[in-house]
């Protein structure tokens, strides 16, 4: 079966994820941090939304994530309805993968055990988990700092590594949230030409949130979201 993009979005023709209508509000109403946000993303897609900060960007990025709820409308994946899902905390950790501007790597743990904490809700045991988080690191380049702890990692190399966590259940879908905010350039391209690899060579779902023209640019699509409305790029 082919890996191409176009190939899974073709034989997939019902969205993977999809939003209807989607408001949020907090504060019992008095912020308004999404307002009737509708989006559809299809299986292997390649999705940028680009806004300011404080635009809604982060919050929607929840939503997709079902790291939070809507106050009104709906957030389906695969047709179904993440309000119905039994069990969001199983649902996340089977299928979504999440990288985020500030890695979250456990500095008491070498990139190689980082690699492997989602892998703990699974049934392979620790040697499939070390070769499995081995195989990893290879595919974003880091074998050769494998066995080094987070605060010997470059900005750079924390994220490659918080890729390759990311990656770790092989998730149908990739949400990144500003994931070279906090690289220097070079880095950044490193980490973003890794995205292409994944979406070209896997087929990939990904969708980064950014506010970089640049960073959105790699996407096949972006929308905008401003004053938390969502509008066509």
């Amino acid at each position: 079966m082919s890996n191409d993009p176009a190939s899974v979005v073709q034989s997939n023709p019902r969205p993977l994820l999809e939003v209807q209508g989607v408001s949020r509000t907090y504060d019992d109403g008095a912020v308004q941090a999404l307002t009737d946000v509708s989006l559809s993303i299809r299986s292997g897609e390649y999705l940028a939304i680009m806004g300011p900060s404080g635009s809604g960007k982060s919050t929607l990025l929840n939503l997709l994530g079902a790291l939070d709820h809507p106050t009104s409308g709906e957030v389906a994946f695969e047709g179904q309805s993440l309000r119905r899902h039994a069990n969001l905390d199983q649902f996340r950790a089977s299928t979504l993968g999440f990288v985020f501007q500030s890695f979250y790597l456990l500095p008491t743990l070498t990139a190689l055990e980082n690699v492997q904490i989602p892998m703990f809700e699974t049934t392979l045991g620790p040697r499939a988990r070390a070769a499995k988080a081995a195989d990893l690191l290879a595919l974003v380049g880091m074998t050769h700092r494998s066995g080094h702890l987070p605060a010997k990692l470059s900005v750079g190399e924390r994220q490659r590594v918080a890729i390759a966590r990311a990656l770790a259940n092989d998730p149908k879908l990739l949400l990144a949230d500003e994931p070279t905010g906090n690289l220097d350039t070079p880095s950044g391209i490193v980490v973003l030409d890794l995205f292409d690899r994944l979406h070209r060579e896997r087929g990939l779902t990904l969708v980064v949130i950014t506010h970089d023209a640049e960073v959105a640019a790699r996407a096949e699509r972006t929308v905008w979201i401003r004053d938390g409305r969502l509008h066509d790029a």
